[in-house]
């Protein structure tokens, strides 16, 4: 199994393996290319999100890191075990939960969670007893003897992601995982993979929402086109597509050209008009006391301010810079790649699989 080198909370370096690795994946339906070149690297017990628009090839990649798709080129490994040549030995040690719950509607919630406990070769008091541990913990135990005919969308779906905690997985795939949720359950599953990750178990999901991103992953992968177009920590993606601004109304009759003057010595760039009356843009470098240092020096003029807020880069700004609009021909910003490790962006085209390796 490959190694990735990624900084400690103290900036130290240690080697952690990879438990998924692929390289120049393909696949497409037809006419329409789904993966065309894809990359990617996950270290053990992170959690990797991959964000895109529809159709970018999110769930095509999760099929095929799951064993569930054939790649027409490249090569995957999870756990070290090749997708292919060793599809056994990685659903051995791969939990999956799709974009649709997949449980049987004419069982009770306790049965098809015993079910799959035992298909995952657990013995049948084991499943019994990690049944009920799960039920408990997805709010189901009032729920565990109806069939899940009578269940809610949210409960299928609180009962499919139950499922693949069965065999305690060391890969966790997660497609849209909390689709279909509540808040409060939403809450709930973000608690259960951090738990999970926690642990040690290594997690891949896509996901629509930006909030979950930001909230779950040590590392996003922007798809777009069916390649990864951009990759980074959160924080790295949101400082690559922009800076933060700084954004003000001052009060009713102030002068904007003596309001801009002032401000001019705090900003990072021109300072500029917006819409409505006496509002104000700038873009910044956030460092402590910015805000309180731009009151003062405003008030010092004799303008008073009304509002003021700071606005950082979120993953909305992100997600619209880098991946294609609609009725576009490619991707957007071409943003390179951050290793784990931290060092020079890759920049370069899909590497092939090793010399040696067979492709898949």
């Amino acid at each position: 199994m490959h190694q990735a080198t990624v900084r400690s909370s103290r900036d130290a370096i240690v080697p952690v393996p990879l438990m998924i690795e692929a390289r120049g994946l393909v696949k497409s339906y037809g006419s329409a290319r789904a993966l065309a070149g894809l990359d990617l690297s996950v270290p053990a017990g992170s959690t990797m999100c991959l964000l895109g628009p529809n159709g970018a090839g999110k769930t095509t990649a999760v099929r095929m890191l799951a064993t569930l798709l054939r790649p027409e080129a490249g090569w995957a490994r999870v756990g070290g075990h090749d997708v292919v040549a060793g599809g056994a030995a990685v659903r051995r040690i791969i939990g999956l939960s799709g974009q649709y719950a997949s449980v049987d509607e004419c069982l009770t919630g306790r049965s098809n969670l015993v079910m799959i406990g035992e298909l995952s070769r657990l013995p049948r008091r084991e499943a019994k007893r990690r049944a009920a541990e799960l039920l408990a913990r997805f709010g189901l135990e009032q729920a565990a003897g109806r069939a899940v005919r009578t269940y809610s969308g949210g409960m299928r779906r609180r009962l499919d992601l139950a499922a693949s905690l069965l065999g305690r997985p060391s890969v966790l795939f997660l497609d849209e995982p909390t689709t279909g949720l509540d808040p409060h359950s939403r809450l709930t599953m973000w608690e259960i993979i951090r738990e999970l990750v926690g642990g040690g178990t290594t997690v891949l999901l896509t996901t629509q929402y930006l909030e979950e991103a930001d909230q779950l992953a040590d590392r996003i992968a922007v798809i777009d086109g069916g390649r990864v177009t951009a990759e980074g920590t959160p924080a790295e993606l949101k400082a690559r597509v922009g800076t933060a601004h700084l954004r003000l109304t001052v009060t009713a009759g102030a002068s904007l050209a003596r309001a801009s003057e002032v401000l001019s010595s705090h900003a990072a760039g021109p300072v500029r008009e917006l819409p409505g009356a006496g509002r104000l843009e700038m873009p910044v470098v956030p460092h402590a006391g910015l805000v309180t240092g731009v009151v003062r020096a405003l008030d010092a003029a004799g303008i008073g301010v009304d509002d003021i807020a700071l606005r950082r880069p979120s993953l909305d700004d992100v997600f619209h810079a880098l991946t294609r609009r609609e009725g576009s021909p490619g991707p957007g910003l071409p943003v390179p790649r951050v290793p784990p490790d931290g060092g020079s962006p890759d920049v370069g085209p899909p590497a092939a699989a090793p010399t040696g390796e067979r492709a898949a």
